[in-house]
């Protein structure tokens, strides 16, 4: 790896990052790029709900497939190991390496003696979690093969363009807007029981019509969405750990809707791995506003602001709220209209609104006094 071509590469990802691609895209392009700095034999590009670190969905390169992202959730969310990405999304890491990680003898991590190594001879690893603003939004995997390591350098590049890489991510979750005329209309929510060999063992009606909207084209093991696979295996765990939270996960489907999944396992009166209750439906907007606010880089002044002008609040009375003057209010929202790419108020609530609030509308659901739907 050149100077040059490093920093040329760093200039190529910082530019996609702005290109306004979807974020599978931006993933797919970025690992691409990076490729012509670093070799590497394989790569995974995942994004995660800011809030929980669960892995939501995933783009892969090389010689990886969805085969067996059960084995990985398993490795993942079910097992303690040298090092995982709940435990690098939880404190100020950088990039990190197997063999860093297991002092050059990787046999000490289960994951690699039961899954990298056997089923596809990788001999390193290399993580980084995608932080911006103090916001995790996903992470990157490389991998090497062929007994060859990840060098200090590659793991100091990988992080040098860490951040670029999630400012591409972050602005790629609301870069595509769905019409509604693409979006299917669904009958409710998807309520689904996975059992100790991760098949579905009892689904609702609904739940197929769900996971096609995830990308699923069925109910078998293996064509399950990866937030699915994730949350089972999360939600084992949980069954072995007295008052742990529900996972949980917000994501956006392939056709534009934000939904909200989590699990919970049931008792067995067995014992042995419990089944898991998995459960998909549309998101409030109190749990995707934040989310999509934040999507577009907005500082906590500027969410505040926006907050009040998507309940029609006007520059007055913003001004009074938060203690600003009229102008540092218009100020605030010059700059929100250029991240967000709108020229008014009118557009940016309709960016939101179209985009992200008009689905639950189509679901019947009720305003409150607040301007926001209410709960049922």
């Amino acid at each position: 790896m050149t100077a040059l071509s490093a920093e040329r590469v760093r200039g190529q990802i910082d530019a996609l990052a702005v290109a306004g691609l979807d974020w599978e895209t931006f993933g797919h392009t970025a690992m691409d790029t990076l490729r012509r700095a670093m070799p590497f034999a394989a790569s995974c590009f995942a994004s995660v709900d800011p809030s929980t670190h669960i892995v939501t969905a995933n783009v892969k390169s090389g010689c990886l497939d969805d085969d067996h992202d059960i084995a990985w959730s398993f490795h993942e969310y079910e097992v303690e190991d040298v090092y995982d990405f709940r435990t690098l999304s939880s404190g100020a890491h950088g990039p990190v390496t197997l063999h860093g990680r297991t002092d050059g003898d990787p046999r000490r991590s289960r994951r690699y003696e039961e899954l990298f190594g056997p089923v596809w001879d990788f001999s390193d690893e290399l993580r980084a979690t995608l932080r911006v603003d103090g916001v995790v939004w996903g992470g990157v995997a490389l991998f090497h093969g062929d007994g060859r390591t990840f060098t200090a350098a590659e793991q100091a590049f990988v992080g040098s363009i860490s951040e670029g890489l999630a400012r591409g991510l972050r602005s790629g979750l609301v870069a595509a807007v769905v019409g509604d005329d693409g979006r299917p209309q669904l009958s409710g929510p998807a309520v689904l029981v996975v059992d100790a060999a991760g098949e579905v063992a009892q689904a609702n009606l609904s739940a197929a019509e769900r996971l096609a909207d995830l990308g699923c084209a069925d109910l078998g093991a293996a064509q399950l969405p990866q937030i699915v696979k994730a949350l089972v295996a999360a939600g084992r765990r949980m069954s072995t750990m007295p008052g742990a939270a529900t996972p949980r996960a917000r994501l956006r489907t392939a056709s534009g809707r934000w939904v909200v999944a989590h699990a919970s396992p049931l008792v067995s009166r067995h014992g042995g791995a419990p089944d898991v209750v998995v459960t998909i439906d549309d998101a409030r907007p109190p749990e995707i506003i934040p989310l999509v606010v934040a999507s577009y880089g907005l500082t906590g002044r500027e969410r505040d602001v926006v907050a009040q002008v998507l309940q029609g609040v006007d520059t007055a009375d913003i001004a009074k709220s938060l203690h600003l003057s009229a102008y540092t209010v218009q100020d605030h929202l010059k700059k929100v209209f250029t991240k967000v790419g709108v020229r008014s108020r009118r557009e940016l609530i309709a960016r939101v609104f179209n985009d992200h609030y008009l689905p639950q509308m189509e679901n019947g659901a009720g305003l409150a006094p607040s301007g926001w739907f209410a709960a049922s």
